[in-house]
């Protein structure tokens, strides 16, 4: 009876503990606060989604998960920090399929594909073109029609050359036959502010980012660079339907250093899976409009080698109609 007892207790005991696969030995991992580090400036869609997932993700971890922001090269400058760190799992990024483009526009020292770890993909932004919501600009139609007559004298700014949004407005000039003037910033923050203030006409922007100024009246929303019309602006076309085969979304991440162990891969997935599915982050991607992608992480490592060369394709094809 004893004997019994005790192999229950000692059964329930270790059933707690993650262990690990290559040692057999209780993973004590972590120990201390992990690093989740957001490419972009404070106070983007990206910035506010990365803090609302760690807030979520103190409930699975032992150690706060800290959110930071890390700017400066549409994004690789965060990336670079996860790739020169401790292969320990306390420096983590937001990276994806969106941020092989920066390689390609960028000649940086490092690959967004080989020289990290793909952990999980956790969420995508829908992505729009906003104006000033007292522009002069109703409609797409209005906007082509001026940009055609008075080239490059129109401006929007990015994160950066190389970004996602950079390379949906060359996607953009490319269909209409175009051309806008380039104003790299430090994130969309920078460029609502740009925007709001009249330096620049118009910027692509998340429907994170967009929407409490569109609520507001300080933005037009003229269209959205998704499949289908989204469900909640049914009035606003998308750039597909206008003609203009554009459709982007951007899955996001989280990455590790090149060479992190499997048995904390596999713990950095199973915590920010749970937290990725947790009320509080639901509920904020439902109220944002951003779609939760989860993907394990074969999936994920997967999918980011297979997007790669169809990213590769895409940024020759707009390489060789801008040189045209």
């Amino acid at each position: 009876m004893y004997s019994s007892r005790l192999t229950f207790l000692l059964t329930v005991v270790m059933a707690g503990f993650i262990l690990s696969p290559v040692t057999g030995e209780a993973l004590d991992f972590p120990k201390q606060p992990i690093t989740l580090i957001c490419g972009h400036a404070p106070g983007g869609s990206n910035d506010i989604h990365n803090r609302v997932l760690a807030e979520a993700a103190k409930k699975y971890f032992s150690q706060n998960v800290v959110p930071t922001c890390v700017t400066g090269g549409g994004g690789s400058v965060a990336i670079s920090r996860v790739v020169n760190a401790k292969p320990d799992g306390y420096s983590l990024c937001y990276s994806g399929p969106p941020y092989h483009r920066i390689s390609f526009w960028n000649k940086l020292p490092f690959s967004p594909l080989e020289d990290t770890t793909p952990i999980i993909q956790v969420w995508g932004s829908t992505y729009s073109l906003i104006v000033r919501g007292d522009s002069p600009f109703k409609d797409v139609k209005d906007l082509v029609a001026y940009a055609k007559a008075n080239p490059k004298k129109l401006k929007y700014m990015t994160a950066g050359i190389g970004s996602g949004m950079n390379v949906i407005m060359l996607q953009l000039q490319s269909a209409t036959g175009i051309e806008f003037t380039h104003v790299p910033g430090k994130g969309e923050a920078d460029a609502v502010v740009a925007v709001l203030g009249g330096h620049v006409d118009m910027m692509p922007a998340t429907l994170t980012t967009a929407e409490p100024h569109a609520l507001a009246g300080n933005f037009r929303i003229l269209l959205f660079f998704t499949e289908q019309r989204t469900k909640a602006y049914p009035d606003i076309p998308t750039a597909k339907e206008l003609g203009y085969n554009i459709v982007e979304q951007s899955e996001l991440g989280i990455h590790g250093p090149k060479g992190l162990p499997e048995e904390i891969v596999k713990a950095l997935h199973d915590g920010f899976k749970k937290a990725m599915f947790d009320p509080i982050f639901v509920s904020h991607c439902k109220k944002t409009h951003a779609p939760i992608l989860y993907l394990n992480t074969a999936d994920y490592q997967k999918l980011m080698r297979t997007s790669y060369g169809k990213q590769k394709e895409a940024y020759e094809r707009i390489v060789s109609q801008l040189k045209k």
